[in-house]
């Protein structure tokens, strides 16, 4: 039987990866435009457009495997959780936002350093305005979708929609300006270039974020605060000390030790400890699990002396 955690959990997943195969499809068809409207168009900047979209299929399969198997719930072989599945994802679509923006740039200059010309025509406009206004769109849907299921692999993956968006306006600007003024053919090439340097930096971001995941770098200092905060508002509790927190994936494991009067019972040490608990992981959404070690005050009092 599911828990309610279980039960979040599996939402989650399920939003995570009906966002990612609507992300996929689109990307099917906007590739088969891209080439179409490269070859009638006679445009060499949307057919390389095309071949930067095909990276996105690669980014959402890494996404749907991450879900798939992040997500899952805590077994005998991985007792915390599998969220650094996930993790491993995200770092994998940094990967391939990086191979995207090198592809872009790589391009791009040959283009300025060779001066290549073309001439391009109306249909790779109306290629290039349905590739902006879908990804656009698609960039939305899937950054919302992966801030409420908290999930670095999809926002990741929303960056990548916009990216590829930001790639067709470079197209669509080389395009017009071929079309107004072929003394212009390079204004693409040029404009692409400042799109992969835009594009590198988030990738560089989102590698970093899952680098510091999965080496267990402790939360933001504000959450840690709050931790501590929320733990010593429970009744009974006189002090918190040892505090630790880390990354798993969308959630986040913490550890405590809290002090308690040295003359209650073991059962009444029990239901303070099992109230912190509780109180954690239902006021802090990002808190799946938390380990609570009792220290009597008695305790503390000599340890203090000594």
């Amino acid at each position: 039987m599911l828990t309610i955690d279980g039960l979040q959990s599996e939402r989650d997943m399920k939003a995570g990866l009906k966002v990612t195969w609507v992300g996929m499809i689109v990307n099917v068809v906007l590739i088969a435009l891209k080439l179409w409207g490269g070859i009638v168009g006679r445009s060499q900047a949307l057919i390389a457009d095309a071949v930067h979209s095909s990276s996105d299929l690669f980014s959402d399969l890494i996404v749907l495997l991450g879900l798939r198997w992040g997500r899952k719930e805590a077994d005998a072989d991985h007792p915390y959780g599998h969220g650094k599945i996930e993790t491993i994802a995200s770092l994998g679509v940094g990967l391939s936002l990086i191979v995207a923006a090198v592809w872009i740039a790589y391009s791009a200059i040959v283009a300025v350093y060779e001066h290549e010309t073309s001439a391009p025509n109306l249909a790779a406009i109306v290629v290039a305005v349905l590739s902006i206004a879908s990804k656009e769109a698609l960039y939305w849907y899937t950054v919302m979708i992966g801030r409420r299921i908290r999930s670095s692999a999809v926002i990741g993956n929303a960056w990548h929609h916009r990216s590829d968006a930001f790639s067709s306006v470079a197209v669509l600007i080389g395009v017009a300006a071929s079309m107004l003024n072929p003394a212009w053919h390079l204004a693409d090439a040029l404009a692409a270039i400042v799109v992969s340097l835009f594009l590198f930096k988030v990738a560089a971001s989102l590698m970093w974020d899952s680098l510091r995941e999965l080496s267990d770098a402790a939360p933001e200092e504000r959450i840690l605060e709050e931790l501590h905060h929320r733990a010593e508002q429970v009744p009974g509790v006189l002090q918190v000390h040892d505090l630790k927190a880390r990354h798993s994936g969308p959630s986040i494991l913490v550890e405590m030790h809290v002090v308690v009067s040295g003359g209650i019972t073991v059962y009444e040490g029990h239901e303070i400890a099992r109230e912190v608990r509780l109180r954690l992981l239902e006021d802090m959404d990002p808190v799946a699990e938390v380990l609570v070690h009792l220290d009597p005050e008695s305790e503390m009092k000599q340890e203090g002396a000594d």
